[in-house]
């Protein structure tokens, strides 16, 4: 394997190319490993580690780890944080730093996590992975990050875009999801019906051309959480998403996942 590194940031962009003019498609939250594929002068292409994402970074925004460290990060169970924001603390820097939900704690022994030979202390709220996870527990996450501003290429509660918000929501409760909504498309159980939808079942749409440019979480009771302008709540039906702002419909349902699977 290639060097590997860890996001040591609050947030970092990943960018479609090697330039701060480039478009961000994608960030990276604090605690989440990636792999280096490439470097290009002040910037490296990597592939993020819980999805297999490609995209370029800025070098000064790289930290770098030992295969010794990313083989303990990668073995163990990771936390994930659920507050929308808290603070760590770097003990060779002597200072905090604020991480967002859904940030990544590796091996936390108490209060207390290290990356290679930097200790951490963090005493926040944290969830591990679990087995069947409920419908109930996706839609509680869902809801903290109602309000949150769309953001092309977002994945925290201060800017997010639709299919980063179904992403974290699950990968927060160890449930893990592709980066786009036309690869999430791929993934999971497909409902044949609208009227079978449960909560917690992920919706798509389409475009003109019938490309799935849209996504977003049922949470029941014919309404939908997506990322449109901000994160909020809308009517869904077998035609779509219906904005009652704008009195019309702005998205064409394509088709339903499932991607829990709770014991009867």
């Amino acid at each position: 394997m290639n060097q590997a590194g860890i996001c040591h940031l609050s947030v970092a962009p990943i960018r479609s190319g090697p330039s701060h003019k480039e478009e961000m498609v994608n960030q990276i939250l604090f605690g989440e490993t990636y792999e280096i594929k490439e470097t290009s002068e002040d910037w490296v292409f990597i592939k993020t580690l819980h999805d297999d994402y490609h995209g370029w970074i800025d070098i000064k925004q790289v930290h770098l780890i030992s295969e010794n460290t990313f083989q303990k990060i990668q073995a163990l169970s990771q936390l994930h944080t659920t507050e929308l924001v808290q603070l760590i603390f770097n003990h060779e820097k002597k200072c905090f730093i604020p991480i967002l939900m859904g940030s990544v704690i590796p091996y936390l022994n108490g209060k207390v996590f290290y990356i290679d030979d930097t200790q951490y202390t963090y005493e926040g709220d944290t969830i591990g992975v679990r087995k069947n996870v409920s419908a109930e527990v996706i839609i509680e996450t869902s809801k903290m990050y109602l309000n949150t501003p769309y953001l092309w290429g977002g994945r925290s509660p201060f800017g997010i875009d639709c299919s980063g918000l179904v992403q974290m929501i699950f990968k927060i409760n160890g449930i893990q999801l592709k980066r786009d909504a036309h690869d999430q498309a791929q993934q999971g159980e497909t409902i044949s019906f609208i009227s079978d939808a449960k909560a917690g079942d992920v919706a798509f749409f389409d475009n003109a051309e019938g490309q799935i440019v849209h996504t977003g979480i049922i949470t029941g009771k014919g309404t939908i959480l997506h990322a449109s302008g901000s994160v909020r709540y809308d009517s869904i039906d077998h035609y779509g998403i219906f904005n009652y702002n704008e009195n019309k419909y702005t998205h064409k349902l394509r088709l339903i996942k499932r991607y829990l699977h709770e014991k009867s």
